[in-house]
């Protein structure tokens, strides 16, 4: 399984990790705010997270880190 982590205090929402990922897992939270301000991305369900990096590859920022 792979473990996906986000510096969601970076984040700035921008969403190209979310359409980046080929299983539709990441969103935009709409309840959370990180310190800078912006709804930051998340994980809906690390169980079927195949960790192909697109996410990671496609961040601008570069805050998100998979684990195999």
């Amino acid at each position: 399984m792979a473990k996906l982590t986000f510096k969601t205090d970076l984040c700035k929402g921008c969403g190209l990790c979310v359409g980046a990922c080929p299983k539709n897992l990441l969103v935009i939270a709409k309840d959370k705010i990180n310190k800078k301000g912006y709804h930051p991305a998340e994980m809906t369900d690390a169980e079927k997270c195949i960790a192909c990096a697109f996410c990671a590859t496609m961040c601008p920022d570069c805050i998100i880190t998979i684990e195999k």
